[in-house]
């Protein structure tokens, strides 16, 4: 059976205008908005749905600012698992710039319907090229010819490889911007023929399970989970959802964008997209940023000005735009005294180094060695663990020079150099030859190189980053050349390079049956240093970058006292037994000192609470959350938790669980076991995790002995929880943790969470079902723009007496509602399914509002005070949401 999908034929511009007409229908006007800021041009937005043709309808939002005329357009995507939203304050910003841009959720995401195709061509690449169409008809956006409007498209992860895609089906796109992305999504998911089955498993989950993709999609995942080997029907279906099948059609300005923290699309997958575009003739940047899908900095707010300067020279024709370097790498070096985070520096080179430049061979010793790959490959070395991102994620604290890998005894064989003369910049992919056996046909390694100080003992994985390899025919004895993962770390005077050659890796699928591997060095280690890439800033001296964290810290606060603040907030003993207390917390968003996510929020929150926060979409909710779990820093204000100052990597924030995002289980491992080894890997003692305890919570009850494949979305959600709540902290998190769940599930959640505080702890809950956190919650905190609307008990904002309930014989019309709005003594007037909520003033009285209704000719049934807390969210908000 032939599983190659056939190419889009790319649309001629005056061609598409006719398809547009025939297949591209607009539901509707759109809904208009407006986002208002101090300090710039006001944000004009348009929110459609797209009929597809297909049955398929996809959301979409169309930004534009400043004065009328045409400009250029630009397509922005969302990452795998998100949607539309995601990208709103990038689209919003690039609007303020003179651009014309669309956002859209793929199918199967926000709220358009469809199967997840893993931007299929006939899919979701169709769609962007309807999408062109579109801006091709709009008065707004700027034409090159009939039907082709200058475009440029630019995205994270998923959203950038539909950019690269888009460029390679429609010519019509003139620029791309893509980051953290995959160029060969079959070389992604299954490295040299070995199945990454831990990201392949998150991807399925944060999906929706696999229901949600196209059947041939779903088929292909769990035929490879089974087996554990993806056969040659599985690559050729990835292999046509990928940039690579249309590599000699991408002929665009592209800038590459791609994370040295990142296991999922490691700096390969940029390095061949640059060298196939640039094989057609097209202008390329690379920029390796710090951080990726394993955690790190991700380098926001400089990611998206080099994507605006890109954008001005190759959109608008800007020749005095400063698009960069050639390539740029940022790099690491020690650690900020104020919040813990690792400083970063830029490199640059005029010309793309690929990951072979400079290259220099260090010899390593080491006899032949004999190891075992055991039964069901377990127990498994550790490397990069997915869903363990963010700011302190394994990658980082590699950055720091913490080593966290495992590798079991008896499983690997290693070698070694001799302690490098003077410092040694790696910046590229190293690479080994060596021989194999096997006592069976076919052999799995994992292959890795350390960086190792001068005690022997201090051992770093840059950017937790392994090679596997399947060495087919090994029974013989077969000689291999292996390229490590492309990296850019600095190997200090005196430190030592230890290749490690491993039988089992957690991230991946290993041959289940026994075997015993032999292997021997054939040659050196070839290392990559690119020579032509110079630092912008002098590095750090070794004794800042290698001793412990603390130490780094201390010694960095002395060297710059006097410009900052060197000590933390020294803890508030008043607040000792206070879960949360947040005063003035402030935080603006990138490149604008007058517009906030969050301003001036100040709110409490006590022991055995199970708080609500509320507010519609960029009420600042997740903004806070953030702050809150010590992954962004607030501009203004304070966040203590048990009278500690909340900072990232704050000691106090091990007393804090959160659970911010699907989970990436390991579908075939039971849930003990998952929870077991996530707690494995924080390297805490496992008398600490309390499993037991969270687990009686969880309530999972026998399903935790089976496999989390046979869970269903509730039972996932739940043992999520359940990993939130290991070492039982005394402030759980949990946002938006009943999304994708039926009323039966929800209510088994509401249990969860009221159990868990029933016994001192507390409880913050962000979500949207306002009729589950009335149940569930305690107390609320309600937030819109940013700011405090307010804060109590539930029952005091459910049955606040300032707000009636207006019943009305048939619906009321807006006008009439916002003649009512307009009274003396009326705050706002809502709509509602039963009539009007309406919220009196300081003057306003029951018997003064009936009067007025009487005489507006309002066909009132009933007056009185609300009960439900959605009413009460309306009327909080006026209606925002």
């Amino acid at each position: 059976m032939d599983l190659r999908l056939p190419r889009l034929r790319r649309p001629r511009p005056r061609r598409a205008l006719a398809a547009a007409a025939a297949v591209v229908v607009l539901a509707g006007a759109g809904t208009w908005t407006a986002v208002a800021s101090d300090d710039a041009p006001e944000v004009r937005r348009a929110d459609r749905v797209m009929a597809t043709g297909d049955g398929v309808r996809i959301d979409t939002s169309f930004f534009t600012a400043g004065p009328e005329g045409r400009r250029p357009a630009v397509l922005l995507g969302h990452g795998f698992g998100g949607s539309k939203e995601d990208v709103r304050a990038q689209a919003e910003d690039l609007a303020r710039d003179g651009y014309a841009v669309l956002t859209w959720s793929a199918r199967g995401f926000g709220r358009s319907t469809g199967k997840i195709g893993l931007n299929d061509p006939e899919g979701e690449v169709a769609d962007v090229s309807r999408l062109v169409d579109w801006l091709a008809a709009r008065p707004e956006v700027r034409l090159d010819k009939d039907g082709d409007p200058r475009v440029g498209m630019a995205g994270n992860s998923y959203g950038g490889a539909i950019a690269l895609l888009g460029a390679g089906y429609d010519d019509r796109i003139d620029a791309v911007a893509p980051a953290i992305t995959y160029f060969d999504l079959a070389e992604a998911l299954f490295p040299d023929g070995v199945f990454k089955k831990l990201w392949a498993g998150a991807f399925v989950t944060s999906g929706g399970g696999c229901a949600r993709f196209e059947p041939e999609l779903c088929a292909m995942y769990e035929r490879v989970a089974e087996s554990g080997v993806p056969d040659a029907r599985a690559r050729a279906l990835l292999e046509a959802r990928s940039p690579a099948a249309v590599a000699d059609r991408i002929d665009v300005p592209t800038l590459l964008m791609q994370g040295q923290t990142d296991s999922l699309f490691p700096l390969g997958q940029a390095d061949a997209a640059a060298r196939a575009i640039r094989a057609n003739g097209a202008p390329v940047g690379v920029d390796w940023l710090a951080g990726g899908h394993d955690g790190g900095d991700p380098e926001t707010g400089r990611l998206h000005e080099r994507v605006r300067a890109w954008f001005d020279r190759y959109l608008k024709g800007d020749e005095s735009a400063d698009t960069g370097p050639a390539f740029r790498v940022t790099r690491t070096g020690g650690v900020d005294s104020t919040d813990g985070r690792a400083q970063l520096r830029g490199a640059s080179a005029d010309a793309y180094p690929g990951l072979h430049s400079g290259t220099r061979t260090v010899e390593l010793t080491g006899r032949e060695q004999r190891f075992a790959n055991p039964a069901g490959a377990n127990p498994p070395a550790v490397s990069a663990l997915p869903g363990i991102g963010g700011s302190g994620g394994l990658s980082q604290l590699s950055s720091l020079g913490i080593g966290v890998s495992l590798d079991f005894p008896g499983q690997h064989a290693r070698f070694e150099s001799a302690p490098v003369t003077r410092d040694l910049r790696v910046t590229g992919s190293p690479a080994v030859t060596v021989r194999v056996r096997s006592t069976s046909d076919d052999a799995v390694l994992f292959a890795k190189v350390y960086d190792v100080g001068p005690d022997g003992r201090q051992q770093v994985l840059p950017s937790q980053l392994v090679t596997p390899v399947r060495v087919e025919g090994a029974r013989a004895g077969k000689d291999v050349e292996l390229t490590l993962p492309a990296v850019d770390h600095e190997v200090r005077e005196g430190h030592r390079l230890r290749l490690v050659l491993a039988s089992t890796d957690l991230a991946y699928a290993s041959p289940a049956a026994p075997a015993t591997y032999t292997v021997s060095l054939k040659s050196g280690l070839t290392v990559p240093t690119a020579p032509g890439v110079t630092t912008a800033a002098a590095p750090l001296p070794a004794w800042v970058v290698w001793l412990p964290v603390a130490g780094a810290v201390t010694a960095l606060a002395l060297l710059l006292t006097g410009r900052r603040r060197t000590a933390a907030p020294a803890p508030d003993p008043d607040l000792a037994d206070v879960p949360l207390q947040i005063t003035g917390l402030s935080k603006r968003y990138a490149r604008s000192a007058d517009r906030y996510a969050v301003r001036d929020l100040s709110f409490r929150v006590d022991k055995g609470q199970v708080l609500g926060l509320l507010g519609p979409n960029g009420a600042g909710k997740t903004t806070t959350l953030r702050m809150l779990m010590g992954l962004i820093k607030p501009d203004d204000g304070e966040i203590r938790v048990f009278g500690h100052a909340v900072r990232p990597g704050a000691p106090v924030l091990s007393r804090v669980g959160a659970f911010v995002e699907g989970a990436g289980f390991l579908p075939h491992l039971s849930g003990r076991e998952n929870l077991e080894l996530y707690w494995a890997a924080t390297g805490r003692p496992p008398e600490d995790a309390h499993l037991d305890e969270a687990l009686e919570i969880a309530g999972l009850g026998d399903a935790l002995a089976r496999a989390v494949r046979t869970y269903s979305q509730g039972m996932r959600q739940r043992l999520a929880i359940a990993q939130a709540m290991l070492g039982l902290p005394d402030l759980l998190i949990l946002d938006e943790p009943t999304n994708g769940l039926d009323p039966p599930q929800i209510r088994e959640m509401r249990e969860v969470m009221i159990r868990y505080a029933a016994a001192g702890r507390t409880v913050i809950v962000s979500s949207h079902l306002l009729a589950e956190v009335e149940q569930s919650c305690t107390h609320l905190v309600v937030m819109d723009r940013g700011r405090l609307v307010q804060a109590g008990p539930v029952h005091d904002i459910i049955g606040s007496g300032d707000t009636l309930l207006v019943g009305t014989v048939t619906p009321v019309e807006e006008p009439l509602a916002e003649k009512v709005a307009a009274l003396p003594g009326v705050e706002s007037a809502v709509r509602t399914d039963e009539g009007l909520l309406v919220r009196l003033g300081a003057d306003g009285t029951a018997p003064r509002l009936i009067a007025e209704l009487v005489r507006l000719e309002v066909p009132v049934t009933s007056v009185g005070p609300h009960r439900r807390l959605e009413d009460a969210f309306l009327t909080l908000i006026g209606g925002s949401a």
